[in-house]
Formats: structure tokens, sequence, C-alpha cells
């Protein structure tokens, strides 16, 4: 966004910046913060995992106060303030520190917390085209937080691809009405994405002197115990590979950037650059997919429509809790959308590491990190087992080849019950009529 370097050079200070994360490249957020612009972040990360030089506090050379806020309520906050509401009570994060002095109320039997409209002055926005009237049309996953940013804000800056004149955007390709839009701005030069390296879907970790499964493979054993006819969220991190394994399988991918229906990841040399997971990586598309704004994918997701979602975590505990948005050294947190996908997820499943680099358990007895959600997790898949949640608690169901039970237990801190399914000879194998929670199938098998 030239918009943001612009702002950069212009010397401004004293700023309140809302986003969704800083980025890494000098023409996000990032680039105000480390110039020590902003006295103020109001973010859904404010800092990436294992990284704290890459921490807000630490990069910022002036005092920098941080509000973190789940995605699905930092866009549902933008929401009101743009539909001239007040303040609203959410389900999300209600049992996490998240929620510490807000107001709390229950309703139904159900705990809500009060979350404030959050109004804006100016609103700096990217969009594909725009008319000579302001109409905005958007592609891809590129809609996601622009429309909700510029209800919020009182001046709203578009920058765009092209310009046309009025008449050539038809009424269908208009994504944010003229109405909504003060100022638009040509890009200088074309927009190109620039594509994070991959992953190493390859690293194998060592356990007892033993390999466990690689990250890849832990993929394809989540892709296989998903249901058929369903509807999925794959997190951020290891739950993205997922979505390689998938092939013939009637499963539908949903990102909550804005997108519903896409397939397997590619490399930067086939990528659409505005085709994108909630990870940012590049991926294709299926048929029939289709891409919206981000308050239209967290209504899928706080609304019941998914049949399950998928996320990685820093520590699960035996009763179902687990944390995934900060560990002590993270100087940090990135919440992102995980909180809002645990209110109705369907089936949460956890794919992970078994095990931390130093040897640390990662399946505890209760967990030492914030919380993301209590008693929530119904399958975790690592690389070395998979483990049932049911009432009488953690239930090892496989272990990876070449492990034992006992081995499983000896780096597994939550106490066990040992119940096996079959010995795992092929981490893709499809397995999931084993699990007695897929005795119905998908939402998408109504249809």
């Amino acid at each position: 966004m030239h918009l943001i370097t612009a702002v950069r050079d212009r010397g401004l200070a004293d700023l309140v910046i809302v986003c969704n994360s800083l980025g890494a490249q000098p023409t996000h957020p990032v680039t105000l913060v480390e110039h020590g612009q902003a006295r103020k972040l109001v973010a859904a990360f404010s800092a990436r995992a294992g990284d704290v030089v890459s921490s807000a506090h630490v990069i910022s050379p002036v005092p920098l106060e941080v509000e973190l806020v789940p995605q699905g309520i930092l866009v549902e906050r933008l929401r009101c303030a743009g539909a001239g509401l007040g303040p609203f009570y959410s389900p999300v994060g209600q049992d996490t520190l998240i929620a510490d002095g807000k107001e709390r109320r229950e309703f139904g039997g159900q705990h809500y917390v009060l979350e404030e409209p959050l109004r804006l002055d100016y609103a700096l926005i990217y969009a594909r085209t725009a008319d000579r009237a302001g109409n905005l049309a958007f592609r891809g996953a590129n809609q996601n937080f622009g429309p909700s940013f510029a209800k919020a804000a009182k001046i709203v800056i578009a920058q765009v691809d092209e310009i046309v004149e009025v008449g050539e955007l038809t009424p269908d390709q208009v994504g944010l009405p003229g109405i909504f839009v003060d100022r638009v701005v040509q890009s200088p030069v074309p927009r190109t994405a620039l594509w994070r390296e991959p992953r190493a879907e390859d690293d194998r970790r060592s356990y007892l002197g033993r390999p466990g499964l690689t990250p890849r493979e832990v993929g394809a054993r989540l892709a296989a115990l998903l249901p058929e006819h369903s509807y999925v969220n794959l997190g951020v991190g290891l739950p993205t590979l997922v979505s390689d394994h998938l092939a013939g399988r009637d499963i539908m991918l949903h990102a909550e950037n804005g997108l519903l229906g896409y397939g397997s990841r590619l490399t930067p040399a086939e990528a659409d650059d505005d085709i994108y997971n909630a990870g940012s990586e590049p991926v294709s598309l299926r048929k029939g997919a289709s891409a919206f704004d981000t308050v239209a994918a967290f209504e899928m997701a706080r609304g019941g429509r998914l049949d399950a979602v998928v996320l990685g975590a820093y520590q699960v505990a035996a009763d179902g809790s687990f944390a995934n948005w900060t560990t002590p050294q993270m100087g940090g947190g990135a919440i992102g959308g995980a909180m809002d996908l645990v209110v109705h997820p369907g089936r949460l499943i956890i794919g992970m590491r078994h095990a931390e680099r130093s040897g640390q358990p990662k399946i505890v007895r209760e967990c030492r990190y914030p919380v993301t959600g209590t008693r929530c997790v119904d399958l975790v898949v690592t690389d070395l087992a998979v483990l049932e949640r049911e009432e009488r608690g953690l239930v090892l169901r496989e272990c990876a080849p070449g492990f034992s039970p006992d081995d499983v237990r000896r780096l597994t801190e939550a106490p066990l019950v040992v119940e096996l399914w079959a010995e795992m000879t092929d981490p893709g194998q499809s397995r999931h009529v084993a699990w007695r929670a897929q005795s119905r199938p998908g939402r998408r098998a109504a249809a």
C-alpha cells in the first residue's frame, strides 16, 4: 500500500493504528510502528509465533499501547460503527483474558461480553478497480476487511489498480458503493504479491531416538479424519497442509479472509495474486467457490455453519482446553480468528507437534499459557498420535509407526486412556469412519 508509506513519509505521529496484523513489508502498517509514529495499536496480531523480534512492543521506539482483538470481533466492531449501532454482546473470548475488564451478561444460558463499536478517522483500503463515482470492485480474497474499515471511517482513501469511467462497472461488480468512498488514488505501479517462503513440510522431529511423522504426513492424517460432504476451516500453520490432501473429496474449505471452496496450495509461479488462504499462501479454487468479505466469513463460523475447524496449538489440556495465541516468549499475541472459530466449531481438531523441541510436553494436565477456548477440543492429531477427548478423558486412538502407547505416555503430561483403533501404517489412510463423532455426514450432504 503506497498510502501507508505516504503516511510514514509525511512524518505523521501520535496515531492509533487499527489493522488485522502489522505485516512484514515496508508497505505494511509495521513501518509506522517501526518509525515511532503510533501511540496505540488495535489488532488481531501484534507478534509472530516464536519471533519476539517482530513484537509490536519491541519494534516501536516509543511507548506503545496494544489492544488485541479477536479477528471476527475486530471486523464486527467496525461493522457496528459503520451501521450507526451501539455496543453489542458477543460470545467470543468470554472465558479468556480478552474479556478482562469488560461487562459480562448471560442470555439464555450463554455467557457474553460487551464490545464497543470501533470508529475511525481515516481508512486506507485497497480495491482492484474504481470508477469515477468512487464505486469500488474487489477481486478474490482482497475484499476481506476493506468494506468494514471504509464504513467505520469518516474519510476513506482507496488505492486501486485502475480507474474506469462511470458505467464500466456493472452494478453487481460494485463491492463498495461510492457513497462510502471519499478519495481514490491509482497505484503508480502494478501490485505484486510477495508470497512467503513455503514451510518445511518434511521436517521430521525425533522422539526417544526415533522419527515421528513429518508435517506433510500429519496434514494427510488430518485430511483423512475429516467427514465427507462438509465445510471445514483450516487455521494457519500446520493445518494449512490439509488442503493438499483433499483431491477427490467433497469437502469445501473455508477461510476467514473471505474464501469458500479453495483447494491445494500453489507455488509462487502458479499463484493468482488475489487468491490466498488465511495463512497468506496462494491456493487454487474449486468449482463452486465463492469470495466475500470478512464479516460474512465470520457469520459462517459463529453462526454454526461449519462442520469442522482444524487449528494449531501450543498446548492442549486434559479437559479439552487449548492455548494457541501467545506464549511468554512472543512478547505479544496472535489471536487471529481462533476465538471466533471455537464458538460453534462443529468438531474442533488440533493439529500440532507432540512436544516442544526441548522435549517439554504440549499435551498437558492444565494449560500454562493463556487459553483460546475451554473444554472444546474433540480430537488431537500430532506427529506421534491421534487422541480423542471423551468424558473419561483423552483416549489414545493411534500411535505413529514405530511408537507404542507407552512411548506416547512418556511424552504426554496429561493422563491417557489407551483404546486403539488400529495400528497406523499409512498416515493418509482414511479411517475417519472409526471416529464415533462422525456417524453423521457433513452439512453438504443435504444439498
